[in-house]
């Protein structure tokens, strides 16, 4: 069976996303040793590191949007609406959510809007390609 482009990167996009909260669950184990690490944290147990929290503010980012994704992607795929414009919209998607993860965890200024920015356009772009607009 080959997948198409759609849901290749569709898998690449929830896989990425699934793995964002290693790292800060790791963090969280040096900070605080493995077995309170282990213990579902209070709602007001902060990790120490400014990067950490960001990551975790990402990968948040990351599920409310992966939300809106999938269900596209999929409509894509069963009301056959693959094309050219779906198929460089899921890319263009998982490389704006990467760089989203990237800089909003590194705190680099003035990157992390036009970063989820572009992954909103490539959301739209899905839209108007199910409706057959573009």
């Amino acid at each position: 069976m080959t997948l198409s482009p759609e849901i290749y990167w569709l898998s690449l996009v929830t896989l990425f996303t699934s793995l964002m909260w290693v790292p800060y669950i790791i963090n969280r184990m040096l900070e605080m040793g493995l077995w309170p690490a282990l213990y579902n944290p209070q709602p007001d147990t902060k990790p120490d590191s400014q990067w950490a929290t960001r990551m975790m503010r990402a990968h948040e980012n990351a599920i409310e949007n992966l939300i809106i994704f999938a269900p596209l992607v999929i409509i894509v795929e069963i009301t056959g609406s693959n094309s050219s414009i779906s198929q460089f919209s899921v890319v263009m998607y998982f490389y704006a959510r990467l760089i989203h993860f990237v800089v909003l965890t590194f705190g680099i200024p003035l990157i992390r809007v036009p970063a989820f920015l572009l992954g909103f356009v490539a959301q739209l772009l899905l839209v108007l390609n199910i409706l057959q607009i573009v």
